[in-house]
């Protein structure tokens, strides 16, 4: 006698939608997907399906559709406060701060004790020049959540800023006691004792990091730059990468707090030579990030290209609308591939990250049309002797002497002007850089 197969049961909706939320933690992204597809045709008006498919659109991009779909699920369920605070987390990362602000509060109204509508209120609060409430936002959560890491790490970087740094520093390191291999907490905690002069501090925090990861990229460089020993000539393509694909989400709105003005005297360089609206130049935005200096040099580009290590400042920069391609590679590589296709050349805070400079600027007079331009920011190296070309700062960049500067243009064949800027603010003193217009001969051949 053949033996049937057992009844199979049809899932409830809740349990589908269970099951969806589960694969969506699991990052099976593309099934969880499917099952809210699936539930919404079933019961479109399906609240917790409406708002974790609106998660999901926001994990995939497609932040418009998620502010849609929770806020459909919002008006269907109006006191979720969980659904708010992921409504803030998505209108922030969009850049609508004020009505992220307002999904905050609103989370916070319906739910007085959600730790993590006050943390990340409080992220907006100080994006937004409100230092004092940004910090009660902070502590508020930590009251709620003696354990809540992000808080904790957000209110170092805070009271840093304000030159809090002991302070700061035992933020950090209640992070490192929660969770003792959170990489960002153990590099701002060494960079804290770095300003506190407790070098021996520092180096011990990333002897340690190295004993456990031996080829972390940031140990490394961040070991040098305490030490002094072995110094890279120019920092990693794994530090890069990891540095700013760690951090591409909240760049912009990080340099905004710092007075951030590199795009804007690389704009100003640029005036007095290209004729703003004649969209006749090929111009390449060499490691343009996000895209900040985008919007100031595209008024002169016929064909505007941006370039970058890492592939999350890159997906923001596409956001801007206004390159024509954008490329992940290394800067100096792509240069060199791309001999005489630009006219401009314009790097705002890339070239920080390399010491020795001259490899880099020779592919980029290679990659200028004979006449071209190149424009770039520096970090003016104020200490040490004359015979210092460059140095590695405890923050991780370097900064150059500006005999050393004016030497490498004139042998690379380049004609330099240069002029000295703030170019931020760093825990509160601004940072000295350069703001240089280099020139190609039409002699410059390599």
């Amino acid at each position: 006698m053949e033996q049937s197969e057992p009844p199979t049961r049809e899932l409830t909706l809740e349990e589908a939608v269970s099951i969806a939320i589960l694969l969506q933690k699991n990052e099976q992204l593309v099934e969880a997907q499917e099952l809210y597809r699936r539930v919404l045709k079933m019961a479109p008006n399906h609240p917790q399906a409406l708002h974790y498919s609106g998660v999901l659109a926001h994990q995939q991009g497609r932040n418009d559709e998620a502010v849609m779909l929770i806020e459909k699920s919002l008006a269907l369920q109006p006191d979720r406060a969980d659904c708010y605070n992921n409504l803030g987390i998505i209108l922030q990362s969009s850049g609508k701060l004020e009505r992220a602000i307002e999904a905050y509060e609103q989370a916070i109204a319906l739910d007085p004790s959600h730790a993590n509508a006050y943390s990340n209120l409080g992220v907006l609060l100080r994006a937004t020049g409100k230092a004092s409430e940004a910090e009660a936002a902070y502590r508020r959560a930590i009251r709620l959540d003696s354990d809540h890491i992000d808080a904790y790490t957000n209110l170092g970087i805070l009271l840093n800023g304000l030159k809090r740094t002991e302070e700061a520093a035992a933020c950090f390191s209640k992070v490192i006691t929660l969770r003792p291999r959170h990489r960002e907490a153990r590099r701002l905690l060494a960079l804290a004792h770095c300003t506190l002069g407790e070098i021996g501090e520092a180096v011990n925090i990333f002897e340690k990091w190295l004993e456990e990861e031996p080829e972390d990229p940031i140990a490394l460089h961040m070991l040098a730059a305490c030490t002094g020993r072995d110094v890279p000539a120019r920092a990693s393509n794994e530090f890069v990468q990891r540095t700013f694909d760690s951090f591409a989400s909240s760049f912009e709105s990080k340099l905004e707090r710092l007075s951030y003005r590199a795009p804007a005297l690389v704009a100003a360089m640029m005036g007095d030579f290209a004729l703003e609206g004649s969209k006749s130049l090929d111009v390449l935005d060499a490691g343009c990030g996000t895209g900040l200096c985008g919007p100031l040099i595209a008024p002169y580009a016929r064909r505007l290209v941006g370039v970058d290590l890492s592939q999350g400042m890159l997906a923001h920069a596409k956001d801007k609308n206004v390159y024509d391609a954008l490329v992940t590679a290394e800067l100096t590589e792509y240069l060199r591939s791309n001999r005489e296709a630009f006219d401009l050349i314009v790097s705002a805070d890339t070239l920080v990250y390399f010491g020795d400079l001259e490899g880099v600027l020779v592919a980029a007079t290679e990659a200028l049309r004979p006449h071209g331009f190149l424009v770039f920011t520096l970090e003016h190296a104020v200490r040490g002797g004359p015979d210092v070309d460059y140095r590695l700062g405890f923050h991780g960049r370097y900064s150059h002497a500006r005999a050393y500067v004016e030497r490498i243009l004139t042998v690379v064949g380049l004609q330099p002007k240069i002029a000295h800027a703030e170019l931020r603010m760093e825990a509160g003193v601004p940072v000295a850089g350069m703001v240089v217009r280099a020139t190609k001969s039409v002699a410059a051949r390599f």
